[in-house]
């Protein structure tokens, strides 16, 4: 029972059982979560600072509370931040007790006083302002870090949320402000020194020193005590003849999407590649309604072949075709044609199409006036010296390439719970950069990288399809629910062995038991082939293991 009085909220105890949480929603939108050990109560802002959700739907496990969505995950004794997504922890409210019921007073919040006077004399440069850079820099200065910090980006924009790119922004669904991370004086409030437009040319670790170059071609080296690179990955060009005409274009930065959002209005769009990218342009540019036909061509015979099984990506096509995406599976590009032509632009003038359409392998053609490469990333190693691996940078648990010098984000090949690889997710390159600013100020409360799995997730047409762990086929796969609804969940092993635990899970609409399964794979705990098919009950075993 709850009744709002202004700032303070009155809860009954007894709706709260001991090890568990509840939520509730307030007539002004907020919502409050309290949490319960025996007689210790907690009460906290029950929305995740990512996107809102409430995290009363989510699942309590031990000390974690993991949110429904996105799986981020906070501490139940002072709600600070133990897994992205999320970038910051809960605030924390404090609460009296008056006999069976609490009462929570909203307007009184319970803050821990970080002092920046860890390492103040020290210098730390980061090169890039993605998500592996950004948080790198914000988790210092959370953790206490009171040096120099330096952030270099090619970017001409302070750090932002890349993911909601193609999720959101190129559909309409959101401003661009809204995509900055930490909001818009996020590096002014935190002392940090934001250098956009630059150039790293080369990063020499075993000197912990890099090279800028400035647009003139001048250029200069800086040392640091502490080197973070977390340069990313650039979108693969496939060797297509013609993919350098003007009208082709790829999808990794926010200039990419204001050129694809202007340049394609009442234009035929192609779309190559099936990917979650690719799939995710699609549904952004229908739903943005502007297009004058949208084609995605495919070279499997289906859309996401590596991440699901082929009835959910049946599910999938019919989804998209819904909406009026047309498909061409099992083709090949051989060539994107050109003809001459100038488009005029309002915000950009100097954007035209040169596109004709694409040639197949099979001698079709497809008309078209601009083209999407949708056909992966490279990782950015060119700049470093001495790398290790053509498929990225041989790191260890705390990302450290050289004492003091750290290789992160899409360019690191880490361990993590699931072997070594390099992923190029952004919970992961959020991930890489807690554990770094957690290496570097020597705290060894956060866990390593080696204790920490993946998550991605894909959004179209609002619909959020989910992903835990790591599968390298989706090919042994169960199948629970049905996926033309949009009601399923799937999981997915190694080999057809009915003593294999499941190494990866993906669903639409069960997110709690999606959760359930991270937090068991998260302990080494993921059920069986055999289990599953006996009913395993996903969620009472994630609560009772964490117990």
């Amino acid at each position: 029972m709850t009744k709002a009085m202004i700032n303070t909220v009155t809860i009954s105890k007894a709706d709260i059982p001991s090890g568990g949480m509840k939520s509730y929603k307030q007539d002004d939108d907020s919502i409050i979560l309290i949490t319960r050990d025996d007689n210790e109560f907690r009460a906290f802002d029950g929305k995740c600072p990512h996107a809102g959700a409430d995290l009363g739907n989510g699942l309590r496990c031990g000390n974690r509370v993991v949110c429904p969505w996105h799986h981020a995950s906070f501490d139940t004794s002072d709600g600070s931040l133990l897994e992205p997504i999320a970038t910051e922890g809960l605030t924390q409210y404090k609460l009296t007790h008056d006999g069976d019921s609490l009462m929570v007073d909203t307007s009184a919040k319970v803050t821990g006083q970080v002092e920046n006077d860890k390492l103040t004399d020290t210098h730390t440069i980061i090169v890039g302002g993605g998500g592996a850079g950004f948080m790198t820099a914000d988790q210092l200065r959370q953790g206490g870090y009171g040096g120099k910090i330096t952030l270099i980006s090619k970017d001409d924009k302070a750090p932002y949320n890349r993911p909601l790119l193609s999720k959101a922004f190129l559909a309409g669904n959101m401003n661009e402000d809204k995509l900055l991370l930490g909001g818009a004086d996020w590096a002014s409030s935190n002392k940090i020194e934001l250098c956009l437009n630059q150039t790293v040319s080369e990063v020499i670790p075993n000197e912990a020193t890099i090279v800028v170059e400035d647009k003139n071609g001048n250029s200069e080296r800086q040392t640091a005590d502490f080197l973070v690179v977390a340069t990313g990955a650039s979108p693969a060009i496939p060797p297509i003849t013609g993919a350098d005409v003007d009208g082709v274009y790829t999808l990794r930065s926010m200039a990419d999407a204001k050129l694809i959002k202007a340049a394609s209005h009442d234009q035929r769009v192609v779309i190559i590649g099936t990917g979650f990218i690719g799939m995710e342009v699609a549904s952004a540019l229908a739903q943005a309604g502007t297009t004058a036909s949208i084609t995605v061509v495919g070279q499997d015979n289906r859309v996401m072949g590596n991440i699901v099984s082929e009835t959910v990506s049946n599910a999938l096509i019919k989804l998209h075709e819904e909406k009026g995406i047309n498909f061409v599976f099992d083709a090949t590009v051989n060539e994107i044609t050109k003809v001459d032509r100038q488009v005029d632009r309002d915000e950009y003038d100097q954007a035209f199409s040169n596109v004709g359409g694409v040639t197949l392998a099979s001698g079709e053609h497809i008309d078209a006036d601009i083209v999407v490469l949708g056909t992966g990333v490279s990782p950015r190693t060119e700049i470093l010296s001495e790398v290790n691996d053509p498929d990225g940078v041989q790191v260890d648990a705390h990302l450290q390439l050289r004492d003091g010098v750290y290789a992160l984000g899409d360019i690191a090949k880490a361990s993590n719970q699931m072997g070594r690889m390099r992923i190029e997710h952004w919970r992961v390159a959020l991930q890489h950069g807690m554990v770094t600013a957690a290496a570097i100020l020597d705290d060894d409360s956060v866990e390593s990288l080696e204790a920490r799995i993946p998550f991605f997730w894909t959004m179209q047409y609002g619909k959020s399809l989910r992903y835990s762990g790591h599968a390298v086929t989706p090919e042994y796969n169960i199948l629970f629910g049905t996926p033309d609804t949009l009601d399923y969940i799937e999981y997915y092993f190694d080999d057809e062995d009915e003593n294999t635990r499941a190494s990866a899970a993906s669903t639409l609409g069960r997110d709690k038991e999606l959760v359930a399964f991270s937090e068991l794979l998260r302990r080494g705990h993921a059920p069986t082939r055999a289990q599953l098919n006996a009913g395993f009950n996903m969620i009472e075993q994630a609560q009772a293991l964490s117990r």
